[in-house]
């Protein structure tokens, strides 16, 4: 028997076997790829980002953003056929569902903090937010001051409830602060008078007030409590996985005007199921992450260079 022969072989088939081993996926890669199907969290209210239109079918400017990762992803071998299931979430449980397995990508309106980062992980930025109040004009409501010892609403399991709840206590203001358990429930309690402000970020209070049935009767706070980055939502410590939706995500934010088009379908055309118009122009400090993409938590890291302010004022 050629022994050397024989150990050449067997090494051979030990490197074969560790290199088709090394390449096998893993985490949430190795769950789709076997299942045959990526599970998107969606949300019915968070316009124009993820919301059910009149036919009763999910769409907005982060699913959108999600399927373009999908159309990466099935560009990747043994996922060409994958399929998308996409299953409701809330603000409240969002986090547990990822956690759990039970979605793999959320698409809707997650602002990305250090707190969320110890539970779950973030792509890079998608949106770049103010939380601002939105109340009737007839309240002459235009500063948080001007809310002592009344009513304010933020929605369930979002980072403003508890940004509001520590104003509330630092700043002496007895505001009687009442939980909505989503967007849609939050604003309802202004215009019905159950509340006097809602506190949430300035995009989803600029689509409430678009939608409202009298839009003119509401007004937004014009002074920023804070600067937050959206992001897409993917489960902690799968670094495969997160590699695989950064790769996408940042090739398709410097692919040229692909990215300008979509945010100008869903922030500056109108848009179903009511055809309105949010007018929103694209924030500086958004532009100014497309250009350099980041998973930041940090709100120092929006700031606006002078770059992409100049930039801001060629798009509006």
């Amino acid at each position: 028997m050629n022994y050397a022969k024989y150990l050449v072989v067997l090494l051979s088939a030990s490197l074969f076997g560790a290199t088709a081993q090394a390449q096998e996926p893993t985490g949430t890669l190795a769950k789709i790829k076997k299942s045959g199907v990526i599970t998107l969290g969606v949300r019915d209210g968070s316009i124009p980002f993820s919301y059910l239109d009149d036919k009763q079918q999910y769409q907005g400017y982060s699913i959108d953003l999600c399927m373009k990762v999908v159309a990466a992803l099935q560009k990747r071998p043994g996922l060409a056929s994958l399929k998308v299931a996409m299953n409701p979430v809330t603000s409240a449980n969002r986090i547990p569902l990822m956690a759990n397995g039970t979605i793999d990508l959320e698409c809707g309106s997650t602002t990305n903090n250090l707190e969320r980062q110890q539970q779950v992980a973030f792509a890079p930025t998608m949106f770049v937010v103010a939380n601002r109040l939105l109340a009737k004009k007839t309240s002459n409501i235009h500063t948080l001051a001007d809310m002592k010892g009344k009513t304010l609403v933020a929605t369930a399991g979002t980072s403003t409830l508890k940004q509001m709840t520590i104003l509330n206590r630092e700043q002496n203001l007895g505001m009687n602060i009442v939980v909505g358990k989503d967007h849609p429930e939050s604003f309802l309690m202004v215009e019905t008078g159950r509340a006097a402000a809602e506190a949430n970020d300035d995009i989803l209070l600029a689509s409430q007030r678009a939608n409202a049935k009298r839009p003119d009767d509401y007004q937004i706070t014009a002074d920023a409590l804070s600067v937050e980055p959206y992001g897409i939502m993917l489960r902690k410590d799968d670094p495969a996985f997160k590699k695989a939706v950064d790769d996408a995500l940042i090739a398709y934010y410097k692919s040229g005007d692909d990215v300008y088009r979509l945010y100008h379908k869903w922030f500056l055309s109108p848009i179903p199921p009511k055809n309105i118009n949010l007018r929103f122009p694209m924030p500086p400090e958004l532009i100014n992450v497309l250009a350099r993409p980041t998973d930041s938590p940090d709100p120092a890291a929006y700031a606006v260079v002078p770059d992409a302010q100049k930039a801001a004022s060629k798009k509006r």
